[in-house]
């Protein structure tokens, strides 16, 4: 039998947790993050305040693995060239494959340049991604912003935090934006509901606000009923579409642009539909990795046309 307060939960309006997506002109920023925000956000890709970007950091995160759905994605050009040709906002690589590829590129296809991160071989109990480049070098590069994994909850998190903090400070005297990954990880939040759930994706959100990003990288929250009781108070009554989740999501990021990751394959009406749902909630724009890049050419250019479609639809 269903509980008057399920009830009351599945007739929220999304209103409640919605947020109006923040606009650039509206961001307390200084000159060299708005100008670098703003090549994105507005003079590449889909543009209006939308972004849509294309992860390629994977081959460090997951290995050569990834690579076997397509082939010839195991090249970075291939990559580059489906950003060039198709329409994204910036490319996103570790600075070793930056260096070796972007020559050809630069001023043309937008660089986002990660700065942690980590292998698959060791287990996420106690994750951290280490440095593996520093903002000085993404200015040399002609980046217009630096990324950073941040593991919220794990063991390793207060490292983590002060990691970040250095990171951020650099970033914030060069005027570079920091995209933030913010993945929950370890032990302690798959006992309250798992890495994917509203409860760990809503803190997610906020710790990256708290601790102050600029973007900030989300998966959608998964619903699971079956784990719906390991959440804490008042999450393990909350019973929400995936729209009306992220919307909660964007809601605790507060005035920071969210992009939603694509994470594993999907098939094109499922992509299309998250990426029109996260946007709906209030997202500012995509960050689809494997969903673009292990399609063959001609299929990544289709998809990422109808997603640049879709996004001009929520420009500004």
């Amino acid at each position: 039998m269903q509980t008057e307060s399920a009830t009351l939960t599945e007739e929220r309006e999304i209103t409640e947790f919605s947020r109006k997506r923040p606009r650039l002109q509206d961001l307390d920023l200084p000159l060299g993050k708005r100008t670098r925000l703003r090549r994105m956000f507005y003079e590449h890709g889909p543009g209006g305040g939308t972004g849509m970007f294309l992860p390629i950091d994977q081959g460090l995160e997951h290995g050569p693995l990834d690579f076997f759905a397509n082939p010839d994605a195991v090249n970075p050009i291939y990559q580059l060239e489906l950003a060039r040709r198709g329409n994204f906002s910036a490319i996103v690589f570790q600075p070793g494959i930056a260096r070796k590829y972007m020559r050809d590129y630069a001023g043309i296809v937008p660089l986002v340049m990660k700065l942690n991160g980590k292998t698959k071989i060791p287990s996420d109990e106690r994750a951290l991604a280490a440095l593996t480049g520093t903002v000085e070098e993404a200015v040399a590069a002609g980046a217009d912003a630096v990324g950073y994994t941040l593991y919220v909850g794990s063991p390793a998190q207060p490292q983590d935090f002060v990691q970040f903090v250095s990171v951020k400070s650099a970033a914030d005297r060069l005027g570079m934006p920091v995209i933030v990954w913010a993945y929950p990880r370890g032990e302690a939040i798959e006992k309250k509901g798992g890495r994917d759930s509203l409860y760990a994706v809503d803190y997610a959100a906020r710790v990256a606000a708290e601790l102050g990003a600029d973007v900030v990288k989300l998966n959608l929250p998964k619903f699971e009923p079956d784990r719906a009781k390991e959440m804490p108070k008042p999450y393990d009554e909350l019973v929400l579409s995936p729209q009306d989740a992220m919307a909660k999501v964007c809601a605790s990021a507060g005035n920071i642009p969210v992009l939603v990751s694509g994470g594993g394959k999907l098939d094109d009406d499922q992509l299309l539909q998250k990426a029109n749902e996260c946007m709906a909630a209030g997202c500012s724009g995509l960050i689809f990795g494997r969903n673009m890049w292990q399609r063959p050419m001609h299929g990544a250019l289709a998809m990422s046309g109808k997603l640049s479609d879709l996004l001009h639809r929520y420009a500004e």
